[in-house]
């Protein structure tokens, strides 16, 4: 019994070591199988430690792939206290070369860490600086790689663009709102250690980084370029509180080019106030349009039939009154008999009254909002603003004949480029957006493309025909006149707007704006210029912003290629206008006859001889008189 008893214990003994062995065993391969990457990542922790290489970002382009946003290599200090073996000296000699206080760089120096970044003394050192802290060469004391972005064109496109800061993180614009895109993925030197810190003599392992993906921008750089160059010569003739130009393709709602006055340079962002740096004024500033709503209330009245701009007339006597309220035309005395063309080129107060009386407060406010006022956009830049729209239960009859004319609401830029690109366009509204594709640098594969993104229908087809023509009418003949360009099918409606402060119109204190389409038969483009508090200037737009815009609209015209347009209307004549005339053929004419022919112009010769082999501008194009005929002489 006694032995039974000893040999069941044994095998219970037994099993139990067999099952405790079994046990070992899978443990045993659990950790060397299964646990191996996690035990040996917990153990290459405790001897190895890593020097970060930051990674560059993404590159921003243009359109035809122009960098806008690049990345300079440059140096940043890194210190591994525990191999620092003189720390009174390494402190000396780095607060010396980095123009630093002793007290500052002992922090760094004395400070009980495995590695130690040098911030900010230490970062985006100059080549002269890396250079004399290489010399010294200090155990313990490391150069990095570090990248710092760089904005080749300045203050170009600064507001879209936007900045980073110290560490490569996208603070504003397009580098904020693509952030997550536009970072990459850092690298690293990796080196092992005892215990004390002391480096071992192992091969050290090179972790490469990995670029952030590019952004490829509707934008145009040479479209942005002819805007910078404007709104830097307004801010030099008219010393304005603001200024904002916007471009846009309205067949797709792809901006061309943004801008506005003040701007700022984001390689040195932080010279500037938050408040220059924040408000990218084309989608975040709110004002009363003025008359280039008046293109809205046209294609409103015009789609419900309301009205014949052809046909029907109004009597303009300078003045209409509503519900005891006088509003009055700009010009004194009124414009006389005028059919609802001629209502629109005049730019005239109380024909609008009328047509916003003929359509109603519901139909037009209808189509005010099917046009996208009153809400965002949503394009793809951040602090985008909306405008303000009269709620229908407020809108009285003043504020309905108001509306017409475009005072008493509140609109954004690219609230208006939008609405207006759908009257041109044949009637489809469109969200604006400014970046093309997303893609990698290396192989330029496009892993993300934006393309247009259609809304709603706005109004029809024919519509959008008549307002073309109206609009090409108004640079023809009304009020956008210094906008012709001969040739060239240029449509526009000027603005002027008064300024509202603490529920009051300012004295003497406009937003002037234009609102222009080239082609007006075939658009490609939709550009619109404002100009807020103009100095030293006459208080019409068609006298301060017009002009401008005409000389932006000939580099549209050259950068996008436009041909000359057959049957564009003739200009009227003011009395300041040279006359035009039609440059003659003077090709295989001797000097002496060439001058006769060429009377009304000045002439420019290139060469020698007496005889004509080449002209510019080509026989048949017109020239105002006294215009440069350029002949080349053989």
């Amino acid at each position: 019994m006694f032995t039974k008893n000893i040999n069941k214990r044994i095998k219970i003994f037994f099993l139990v070591l067999v099952f405790l062995f079994i046990i070992i065993i899978l443990r045993v391969l659990y950790i060397q199988v299964i646990d191996y990457k996690k035990l040996k990542n917990y153990a290459d922790k405790l001897w190895s430690r890593n020097l970060p290489i930051e990674a560059d970002r993404g590159r921003i382009l243009d359109r035809n792939g122009v960098v806008l946003a690049d990345n300079l290599t440059t140096t940043s200090l890194v210190l591994i206290p525990n191999q620092i073996k003189n720390k009174e000296k390494t402190t000396i000699e780095l607060s010396r070369v980095l123009n630093v206080s002793y007290e500052q760089m002992k922090i760094h120096v004395y400070r009980k860490t495995s590695i130690e970044r040098v911030h900010p003394e230490g970062r985006r050192l100059s080549f002269e600086v890396a250079e004399k802290i290489d010399k010294l060469k200090l155990p313990g004391v490391y150069l990095l790689k570090e990248s710092k972005r760089n904005y080749p064109y300045k203050n170009l496109l600064s507001h879209t663009l936007g900045y980073v800061g110290i560490d490569n993180q996208g603070l504003s614009g397009l580098e904020l709102k693509y952030d997550k895109y536009l970072t990459g993925k850092d690298g690293a030197i990796k080196y092992f250690s005892d215990a004390k810190g002391n480096k071992l003599k192992l091969h050290d392992i090179y972790e490469q980084p990995q670029s952030g993906l590019d952004l490829n921008l509707t934008i145009d750089v040479n479209i942005q370029k002819s805007i910078e160059r404007e709104l830097n010569n307004i801010v030099d003739m008219f010393k304005p509180d603001n200024a904002l130009a916007i471009a846009m393709d309205p067949n797709t709602g792809e901006v061309l080019a943004l801008g506005s006055r003040p701007d700022y340079n984001p390689n040195k962002y932080q010279d500037y106030s938050i408040k220059d740096l924040s408000r990218n004024l084309p989608i975040w500033s709110s004002y009363e349009p003025g008359s280039t709503f008046k293109i809205i209330t046209t294609s409103a009245a015009v789609e419900e039939n309301v009205v014949d701009l052809f046909k029907d007339h109004f009597y303009d006597s300078g003045s209409v009154k509503v519900d005891g309220s006088t509003l009055r035309c700009w010009k004194a005395g009124g414009h006389g008999d005028q059919t609802f063309l001629q209502v629109l080129q005049n730019s005239c107060n109380p024909g609008f009254v009328k047509l916003g009386q003929k359509l109603g407060k519901e139909r037009l406010f209808s189509y005010i909002k099917k046009f996208g006022f009153g809400e965002k956009t949503g394009i793809d830049l951040n602090g985008e603003g909306e405008g303000i729209i009269f709620p229908l239960n407020k809108v009285g009859n003043v504020e309905l004949a108001t509306t017409a004319f475009g005072q008493g609401v509140s609109v954004t830029p690219i609230e208006q480029v939008r609405a207006v690109s759908a009257v041109v366009n044949g009637g489809n509204l469109y969200k604006p957006y400014v970046v093309k594709s997303i893609s990698e640098k290396e192989t330029g594969t496009v892993l993300k493309l934006y393309n247009k993104r259609f809304i709603r229908k706005v109004i029809s087809k024919k519509t959008s025909k008549i307002m073309r023509y109206g609009l090409e009418s108004v640079v023809a003949k009304g009020g956008g006149k210094a906008a012709y360009i001969d040739g060239y099918r240029v449509g526009g409606k000027t603005g002027t707007a008064q300024k509202v402060k603490n529920g009051k119109y300012l004295v003497g204190n406009y937003i002037m704006s234009f609102m222009s389409v080239v082609p007006a038969n075939k658009p490609k483009v939709v550009f619109y210029l404002a100009i807020d508090n103009p100095k030293n200037t006459a208080l019409l737009s068609s006298y301060t912003t017009t002009p401008i815009a005409r000389r932006v609209l000939l580099d549209i015209i050259d950068v996008m290629k436009i041909e000359k347009q057959k049957n564009s209307l003739p200009k009227d004549l003011e009395w300041n206008d040279k006359p035009m005339y039609k440059v003659p053929s003077v090709i295989n004419k001797d000097v002496e006859e060439a001058k006769k022919k060429l009377k009304h112009f000045t002439i420019n010769y290139s060469g020698s001889g007496e005889k004509v082999v080449g002209q510019s501008p080509n026989p048949g194009e017109k020239q105002e008189e006294g215009g440069v005929v350029k002949l080349m002489l053989k």
